[in-house]
């Protein structure tokens, strides 16, 4: 009896904690991605002289980081495909984790959170929630 009396409580709740986490990741990659592209020519730099990515080249891997953060995190921010995004978002991060900045523990976090996007999606307040709604 009081467990289905929780139960509504509990869908609100983690449909409250999906949005702060798409809230909070979103200002992480959206910001990141809007500094990468004023001025441009310190992003090059930064790609050429820091990030040293294998294989891609400073400015092609620029370009596809600043898209990638942009487009993942308004994707999240808007809870709109969020596990696409989340998806994208998840392997920036894990790129940098491997070839940036190893060892960083915001990484691991973000991932985390990442994972869970990924896994339960946007929750109820999301355009998700309106476009793909459960008949």
């Amino acid at each position: 009896m009081l467990l289905q009396k929780i139960a509504p409580l509990q869908k609100w709740a983690k449909d409250i904690l999906l949005l702060i986490i798409r809230l909070w990741i979103a200002n992480i990659f959206v910001r990141s991605g809007l500094l990468k592209l004023a001025p441009w020519d310190a992003t090059i730099s930064l790609f050429e002289n820091e990030y040293h990515l294998p294989i891609l080249s400073p400015a092609i891997a620029a370009i596809l980081a600043t898209i990638a953060e942009i487009a993942g995190g308004s994707l999240v921010l808007l809870g709109l495909l969020t596990p696409i995004g989340a998806f994208i978002l998840f392997g920036i991060t894990l790129t940098i984790e491997l070839f940036v900045y190893p060892g960083t523990t915001d990484h691991y976090h973000w991932m985390m959170l990442l994972a869970v996007l990924i896994i339960f999606g946007a929750g109820r307040f999301s355009a998700d929630s309106f476009i793909f709604k459960k008949k």
